[in-house]
C-alpha cells in the first residue's frame, strides 16, 4: 500500500490500519530532513505525522527500557508548541515517558539531559524563519552524530491508524534552574557589578533566563526590542536594520555592552560599547584564551586569527556544523587519554555563528565548570564581560589585540540548493575558472579547500569561501581579507558575481 506524502495528510485522513513508514521516503516527500544540525523544514510540511513518525525513529535507536523519561524544550516561534505536543504523543505512544521543560534554551536542554543521563528533544529551527521549524535530537552521549542521523533516516517506523495525541505537559523548570546554577557557581559573585548592559531580547527564548543570571552577577540589564513576535536572527549574516539598531542604542544609552541571542540561544551576539557586532568567531577565540584552553576545534568558514594568534597547542578544522566539531573534540580527546602517559588538555570548540563547545572540565580558581558538548550563547557573552572587566579593557579592545583578520559575510537568500552545489562543484575542478570569475577582484589562486563547500585561497592571503546552507535554499559566502571593509566588500560582490555567473550558466 502506498501513503500519501505526509505533507498532505491531516489529521484524521490516516487509514484506518496500521502502516510501516519509511523515514528516508518521508523525507523525499516532505522536503524535511537533516541539515548541518538536526531535521530542518517548512512548518507547513512539519505535521503531526511527520514529526510523529521522527521521534519514533530517534527512540527506535535508543534501545531505553520501556518508562524511560526524555526530556523535551523548545523555542518561542509559533508552530513550536505543536511540534512538542507530537513528539511528547510518540514518546507516549512507544512506552516511555515524557518531560516537558518548556521554552527554554537549547544547552539548558541539552545540559539538563547531560546531567541526568537522559535523551533529549529540542524543538527549534534556531536562527532560520519563522515560516520554518527543526528537530534536534540529543542520545545519552549529546548532540547525535552524523552517524546516528544515518540509522534515523533509514529507520521504519509503525504508524498508529490514527495519531493518540495528547495535551501538552505540563512545565517542569528543573532544567533552567540547573542550566542557571551551572553559571552562577562558576563565575564570582557580583563579578559583573558596574556594567551597563543592554540586551536585544526579540523572541529570544533566554531572554529570561540570561537577564536574571546577569543581574544576579551584578549588572545592569536594559530591555531592548522585545516581541511576542518570531524574528529569525542569524548571528553569522546580521541584517543591516540590526547593525544600525545596535549602535542607535549604544549612543542614546552608552552601554558598556549589546548582546544578544539567535532564537534559541545556542549563538550569542555581542556588541561592543559603540553598538559594533563583534563576530562570532572572534568571540570564539577571546573566550578560548579566556578559559586558557590548550586544543581548539572549529569549521574551516573560522578567521585564521586563530592560528596567527599563537595561543593554542592543537587547532582542528572541521566541516560546518556542530556534530562534526564534536566528533574532532573528542578526537582529540581521545587521542590525549590514549598518550602514555595520558596527556591532558583544556578541548574546547567553536562555530563562525559565535556557539560554544566545552569538551574539557575548565577549572578556575576554585569552581569548575563541566563539558557541554552543544553550543552556547551564555558562556561567551559572560566570558567576553568577564575578560573586559579582568583586563580593564572596553570590550572593543579585546578584540583589537587579535591578529587583524576581518572577516565579511553574505547570503543569496531564495537560491536552490542543488544551483549553489552544481556551480561550487564547477568552480573547485579549476583554478583557471576560479580566476576567470574572480581573478579581477582577488588576484591568483594559491589553494583551493574543499572540506565543506569552496574556499578560495588567493595568493594575496585573502580568502573567499562558497557554501550552500545546510539548512534553507541559501548560497553563503565568507570573506576574509586584512581590513574589514574590503572582507565586506569581497563578500558581496563575490556572491553578485557567482549569481551572474549561474543567471548565465
Amino acid at each position: 500500500m502506498t501513503l500519501k506524502p505526509l505533507r498532505h495528510i491531516k489529521y484524521g485522513e490516516v487509514n484506518s490500519i496500521k502502516t510501516t513508514l519509511s523515514i528516508q521516503n518521508l523525507m523525499e516527500t516532505s522536503g524535511v530532513k537533516f541539515g548541518t544540525s538536526g531535521v530542518r523544514g517548512l512548518v507547513s510540511a512539519m505535521t503531526s505525522e511527520l514529526c510523529f513518525a521522527y521521534t519514533l525513529a530517534f527512540v527506535q535507536t535508543l534501545n531505553l527500557p520501556l518508562g524511560s523519561r526524555i526530556v523535551i524544550g523548545m523555542d518561542l516561534r509559533p508552530s513550536s508548541s505543536d511540534i512538542v505536543r507530537a513528539c511528547a504523543s510518540a514518546i507516549k505512544h512507544a512506552g516511555y515517558q515524557a518531560e516537558f521543560c518548556g521554552a527554554l534554551p537549547t544547552p539548558a536542554l541539552a545540559y539538563y539531559a547531560q546531567v541526568n543521563a537522559v535523551p533529549a528533544i529540542m524543538v527549534t529551527g534556531s536562527h532560520i524563519p519563522f515560516d520554518r521549524n527543526g528537530i534536534k535530537f540529543y542520545g545519552l552521549c549529546g548532540e547525535i552524530t552524523k552517524a546516528d542521523e544515518v540509522n534515523i533516516s533509514r529507520a521504519q517506523v509503525g504508524m498508529p491508524a490514527e495519531l493518540p495525541l495528547i495535551a501538552l505537559p505540563s512545565v517542569s523548570s528543573a532544567a533552567a534552574t540547573l542550566y542557571l546554577n551551572r553559571y552562577l557557581e562558576f563565575f564570582p559573585q557580583n563579578c559583573l557589578s558596574g556594567l551597563r548592559l543592554g540586551f536585544y531580547e526579540h523572541s529570544s527564548v533566554a531572554r529570561d533566563i540570561l537577564r536574571t543570571l546577569l543581574e544576579a552577577l551584578g549588572a545592569e540589564v536594559i530591555s531592548l526590542g522585545r516581541t511576542d513576535e518570531f524574528v529569525p536572527i542569524d548571528t553569522e549574516a546580521v541584517s543591516d536594520i540590526d547593525i544600525q539598531k545596535a549602535r542607535d542604542w549604544a549612543s542614546e544609552y552608552k552601554f558598556d555592552a549589546i548582546f544578544s541571542t539567535d532564537g534559541d540561544a545556542d549563538r550569542p551576539l555581542i556588541g561592543d560599547e559603540y553598538g559594533n557586532w563583534l563576530r562570532g568567531d572572534i568571540v570564539g577565540i577571546l573566550c578560548a584564551q579566556y578559559l586558557n584552553a590548550s586544543a581548539v576545534v572549529t569549521p574551516v568558514s573560522s578567521n585564521t586569527a586563530l592560528e596567527l594568534s599563537c595561543a593554542f597547542q592543537k587547532i582542528t578544522r572541521t566541516r560546518i556544523g556542530s556534530p562534526y566539531v564534536i566528533a574532532g573534540m573528542e578526537a582529540l580527546i581521545a587521542d590525549g587519554v590514549e598518550r602514555n602517559p595520558p596527556v591532558p588538555s583544556q578541548v574546547v570548540g567553536f562555530e563562525a555563528n559565535g556557539g560554544f563547545l566545552l569538551g574539557s572540565t575548565i577549572r578556575r580558581d576554585t569552581s569548575a565548570l563541566s563539558p557541554l558538548m552543544t553550543r552556547d550563547a551564555v558562556l561567551p557573552i559572560l566570558t567576553i564581560l568577564a575578560m573586559s572587566i579582568e583586563s580593564n579593557n572596553l570590550v572593543s579592545q579585546l578584540a583589537s589585540k587579535l591578529p587583524a583578520r576581518f572577516t565579511g559575510s553574505g547570503r543569496l537568500q531564495s537560491f536552490p540548493s542543488e544551483t549553489s552545489k552544481n556551480i561550487i562543484q564547477q568552480l573547485a575542478h579549476s583554478n583557471v575558472v576560479v580566476e576567470d570569475l574572480l581573478g579581477e577582484l582577488c588576484g591568483v589562486v594559491a589553494d583551493l579547500d574543499l572540506t565543506d563547500g569552496l574556499r578560495i585561497i588567493f595568493q594575496n592571503d585573502e580568502i573567499v569561501h562558497f557554501r550552500a546552507s545546510g539548512n534553507a535554499p541559501e548560497l553563503r559566502c565568507y570573506a576574509e581579507a586584512n581590513f574589514q571593509q574590503r572582507a565586506d566588500f569581497l563578500s558581496q560582490h563575490c556572491l553578485q558575481l557567482l549569481k551572474a555567473y549561474a543567471f548565465d550558466a
